[in-house]
């Protein structure tokens, strides 16, 4: 019989894996490969796009039996197929709690904000201000808070659904890299969530402002929300700003806010409070959207 590996031997293996698998997403041409895979995902293909998508659920799991077309031969283009909605029910929100998963996805890390830092990973932080391209004002006010970052692989429900219910103060479409977002590369890049290109959401709920970014990433066609429709659709090189000060929109808790064409990152931040998070949480554990994320106490 082989004798077993200890774990110890392995780890230098898995770090060689990693360092490959992300050092040639550097020489990628990533903004090629994303705008040829985004007009890919648009085309009414017929029965081609059909083999595709039944390719895609068997290759990925994905669960038909809560989609609302169930038959993928229903779906006109891939992305139709992959921003899919979910039958009445399929994802009722947890009664009584504060903050609700607001994604159907897996736990990349949660919890306190260091000062203005988010711990990205093992030896990886990045600031508040950088995620918020660079907007420090808006950073100073969650000094110390929390933040959740969840991560929506291929298989998942990609529309983003509201934690709590909130006013809409703002949006920011801040343009960079689109390193893909998956745990190999959230361990390899620096400062990964910060240097994508993101759309930043300010929100004022019942006990202060929030924010929920989301993150792009390579072959993500675009991002998109509910009162604006894609955001990024020309990737220009600067920054944009949206305000809504003056125009009461207003989402309740489990509402849809947007939606990724083709997967990625959410991060959410949340002001200095003491806050119970889900006791069954933990980074790698898969999420629903509308089960308990945690409670103000």
């Amino acid at each position: 019989m082989a004798a077993a590996h200890d774990e110890s031997e392995l780890r230098p293996v898995a770090w060689l894996l990693d360092q490959l698998a992300v050092g040639a997403q550097y020489a990628l041409p990533k903004l090629a490969l994303t705008q040829l895979m985004g007009r890919l995902a648009a085309m009414e293909g017929g029965a081609f796009t059909t083999t595709v998508i039944r390719w895609f659920i068997r290759h990925y799991g994905v669960n038909m039996l809560e989609a609302v077309p169930q038959n993928p031969a229903a779906y006109r283009t891939f992305n139709e197929f992959f921003t899919r909605r979910l039958a009445s029910g399929a994802r009722p929100l947890t009664k009584g709690t504060d903050l609700v998963c607001p994604v159907d996805g897996a736990i990349s890390q949660f919890g306190a904000i260091d000062g203005d830092q988010i711990f990205q990973a093992k030896g990886h932080h990045y600031s508040t201000t950088a995620l918020l391209g660079g907007d420090s004002a808006l950073a100073g006010q969650f000094q110390g808070g929390h933040f959740a970052t969840l991560y929506l692989s291929p298989k998942d429900y990609h529309r983003i659904h509201m934690p709590c219910a909130g006013r809409l103060r703002g949006m920011k479409h801040v343009p960079g890299a689109l390193f893909s977002v998956n745990p190999t590369t959230a361990r390899g890049v620096p400062g990964l969530f910060a240097r994508n290109e993101r759309v930043v959401c300010v929100f004022e709920g019942e006990r202060g402002p929030w924010v929920l970014v989301l993150v792009g990433a390579t072959i993500v066609g675009s991002m998109s929300t509910t009162w604006h429709g894609v955001v990024n659709g020309l990737r220009p090189s600067r920054v944009r700003e949206w305000t809504y000060e003056g125009q009461e929109i207003k989402l309740a808790q489990g509402d849809e806010m947007g939606r990724f064409l083709l997967g990625s990152t959410v991060v959410l931040l949340f002001p200095q409070r003491r806050l119970a998070w889900n006791t069954g949480w933990g980074p790698g554990v898969d999420v629903r959207m509308g089960e308990r994320m945690a409670d103000w106490v």
